[in-house]
């Protein structure tokens, strides 16, 4: 006489670790491979300060971003380590809730081109005028305005915002009617970086020794010509999202047909 034997549901061990993998190395990638470079908490601090007054503190993002890692890192391990179905269902819906905080946010930002353009000038304009204020944002705009061939947020007269640039007769500064030297345009074949040579060049009007093209709109052609780096940026995020809600999904059915059956 043969018996048959009914093969058990049970959780799947691939699955299970394929979930703690994934966890672990999402949590591994995002830390931060080696200590941050010196002055960047600087950065961050005179950011603190400057942003303040338009209501974001960019202090409180890093540790929303951070807590909200640890929490998915920890909502996944557990729940995939232990059959855990409330962590699993924790773990998926807040990453469908982030996937669509970055569809809203990037509809809003396409939709409000214009606001949010306004908003970084703004910004841009506040950071000028806070530039002697302190060492590392100075460097920070400094990176800024060299790395995009750009001068102040809409062109160089933005830099009368600033007291040491302002135009003004009575302003005694050395820099009086000038811009920084990384508004300067630099020549290739000459590797020694003249610090002065923004000095007074708004006063003499001699304007093809400057870049005389804004930040904002710099950033603003920068974007079409890297369209494609961004949408696989975007897209390559996306999938690793869908990959950890369609693991956690997977076990949760996994887990509640086991404990149907029992």
């Amino acid at each position: 006489m043969h018996y048959y034997r009914y093969k058990a549901a049970e959780v799947s061990c691939f699955y299970k670790y394929l979930m703690f993998s994934y966890n672990v190395v999402f949590w591994v990638s995002i830390r931060p491979v080696c200590p941050p470079p010196p002055g960047a908490w600087g950065v961050l601090l005179d950011l603190t300060q400057v942003t303040r007054m338009h209501g974001f503190d960019p202090v409180w993002l890093v540790l929303l971003v951070g807590g909200v890692t640890f929490i998915l890192g920890f909502a996944g391990c557990v729940g995939a380590l232990r059959e855990n179905i409330c962590l699993l269902k924790f773990f998926s819906s807040l990453i469908g809730f982030i996937f669509f905080l970055e569809l809203t946010a990037a509809v809003l930002a396409f939709v409000f081109q214009d606001t949010l353009r306004e908003w970084i000038r703004d910004l841009f304009l506040t950071n000028i005028k806070a530039y002697r204020d302190d060492i590392d944002l100075q460097n920070l705009i400094d990176s800024l305005q060299k790395l995009n061939h750009c001068c102040g947020a809409s062109g160089p007269d933005d830099w009368n915002e600033n007291l040491y640039f302002n135009c003004a007769k009575d302003n005694p500064s050395r820099e009086r009617c000038g811009v920084p030297f990384s508004c300067c345009v630099h020549d290739p074949a000459n590797p020694v970086v003249n610090t002065q040579c923004g000095y007074g060049i708004r006063d003499f009007k001699v304007s093809q020794f400057i870049n005389d093209r804004g930040c904002v709109a710099a950033m603003e052609a920068w974007l079409p010509r890297n369209i494609y780096i961004i949408a696989g940026v975007f897209i390559g995020i996306s999938l690793l999202q869908m990959v950890g809600i369609y693991l956690s999904r997977t076990l949760i059915v996994d887990i509640e047909r086991v404990k149907f059956n029992m």
